[in-house]
């Protein structure tokens, strides 16, 4: 959520003027993330100050944005704690601003996660569960686009710029991960992109699931192993038991795992760190331009990729 698009008070009082908001108070843009430009927008009507998050999308699919916030919709009034995306006085959750398409979302009070706890683990399996749950009567339904084929296509834009180690590193995964068989694995939506500054706690108490903008319909296994690469990992530690169990127990729970997901547990949280890997790569070598833009460190995920090579090495 980085700022490449920078907007005038003007600007944003025309585009407010669309919707039974009220009258703006305060703006500004928020720092974290990397693919949007993003604003915490406040407003006051009938003398109460409302909150919100305001989403000029940069890179994504205009034809791609009404799954993603019919997805919202969907998972907030099935009781997922997500955001609720907010209409306009047509009735149209997309309006255009700077020529971008832009939406608004409603701001849930909460802060991001530093170092997890076992306990806000186990509420992130909780609501993966339900989110999954739910997610398979979502009438929609949007191919992901960051797969094997993506990574090999990302692989080969960056790989003139690695060194040596590094691009051995990424070959070898790239074969290894090819010859997986992922056929029996359930499917359905997912978030895709479950890290800690993309739930909301207050305390120990998770209060929203934000940034659905990469989510699709595929493996349900691969978002759990997303969430335990970031949620039960710690830096110079390596992953934690206790807060793999608290995210396991909690999401099997409610959706327990088959056979099939079992065997392909450690092919996913390889496939995860290498994703994540290749994507903090390429927005390493490849920066785009913007104010307060964040750019994340690969080495992270790339640690994440070897310790499960060194602990799951083998024949797929």
């Amino acid at each position: 959520m980085s700022v490449f698009t920078a907007i005038t008070r003007a600007q944003l009082d025309s585009f407010l003027a669309h919707y039974d908001v009220g009258v703006l108070e305060n703006f500004h843009g928020i720092s974290e993330g990397i693919e949007n430009t993003n604003y915490f927008v406040d407003t006051r009507r009938e003398g109460r100050l409302h909150q919100y998050v305001l989403t000029l999308f940069e890179r994504l699919d205009y034809d791609d944005l009404p799954y993603f916030l019919g997805l919202m919709a969907h998972l907030h009034n099935a009781g997922v704690p997500t955001a609720a995306p907010v209409a306009d006085n047509t009735g149209e959750l997309l309006r255009p601003l700077c020529g971008k398409p832009a939406a608004l979302v409603q701001r849930i009070d909460g802060l991001g996660v530093g170092e997890a706890s076992a306990e806000q683990c186990r509420a992130i399996g909780g609501a993966m569960a339900a989110l999954h749950r739910a997610g398979q009567s979502f009438p929609q339904a949007r191919a992901p686009d960051r797969g094997l084929a993506w990574c090999q296509a990302t692989a080969d834009a960056v790989l003139p710029k690695l060194d040596g180690d590094d691009a051995a590193l990424l070959r070898d995964e790239l074969a290894w991960q090819a010859n997986v068989d992922r056929s029996a694995l359930p499917t359905g939506v997912i978030h895709a992109d479950l890290f800690r500054d993309n739930a909301l706690f207050v305390g120990q108490r998770l209060v929203g699931l934000i940034d659905f903008y990469y989510a699709c319909n595929d493996r349900l296994l691969y978002d759990l192993a997303v969430a335990a690469n970031d949620w039960c990992w710690t830096p110079g530690v390596g992953p934690e038991q206790a807060k793999l169990d608290a995210l396991l127990g909690a999401y099997g729970a409610q959706r327990p795992l088959t056979d099939a997901e079992h065997s392909c547990w450690p092919a996913e949280l390889r496939a995860s760190a290498l994703r994540f890997w290749l994507s903090r790569l390429y927005d390493k070598h490849f920066p785009r331009g913007g104010d307060l833009t964040l750019i994340k460190d690969p080495a992270s995920q790339r640690r994440r990729l070897e310790h499960w090579r060194d602990t799951t090495g083998g024949a797929p």
